[in-house]
């Protein structure tokens, strides 16, 4: 625990604790996602990081860390092209927004920072600072796992666990 101080720690907790034993969130662990990490490693990394940007920026980062960790709540693996009907970075947003929203309400705010999460490849543009911070949040994310920073990180086993 040494690595995350404690208040952060359990603020972000406290904004997640209905979501994150869903089963629907769990089954993300058996999801490939970039490089050595499943889909379940990313979002939740995603989430921390974009909880702790919007905190400190004085931003909603409960719904930060809420919509960071089902932003990528597609549910399928990304290269199964029967399960989705063009190109992944366009599709997974409005799939995963359909699957948060049928397992808990979404705020207008968390609805637009699901689809928003991949501009500028999606179309849909972030609307909020909000959006923008899990937007730069899953950016730096997915860098950090390409380039296999993450996985020499030990941040990872405690936000893994």
């Amino acid at each position: 625990m040494r690595l995350i101080d404690r208040p952060n720690w359990l603020a972000f907790q406290d904004c997640l604790e209905d979501l994150m034993d869903s089963p629907q969130v769990q089954s993300m662990r058996s999801l490939p996602h970039h490089p050595g990490v499943n889909c379940y490693e990313h979002s939740v990394f995603v989430s921390y990081v974009a909880f702790r940007l919007a905190r400190r920026w004085g931003l909603n980062y409960r719904s930060c860390a809420r919509a960071g960790l089902l932003h990528d709540l597609y549910l399928y693996r990304w290269n199964d092209q029967s399960a989705h009907p063009g190109l992944q970075c366009f599709d997974h947003p409005v799939f995963a927004l359909r699957n948060a929203m049928g397992l808990t309400h979404l705020s207008k705010l968390e609805r637009n920072i699901i689809l928003a999460h991949m501009w500028p490849l999606a179309l849909h543009l972030p609307r909020s600072r909000e959006a923008w911070v899990v937007s730069l949040a899953d950016k730096l994310c997915a860098t950090a796992e390409v380039v296999q920073l993450f996985k020499r990180m030990k941040l990872r086993a405690v936000l893994a666990a």
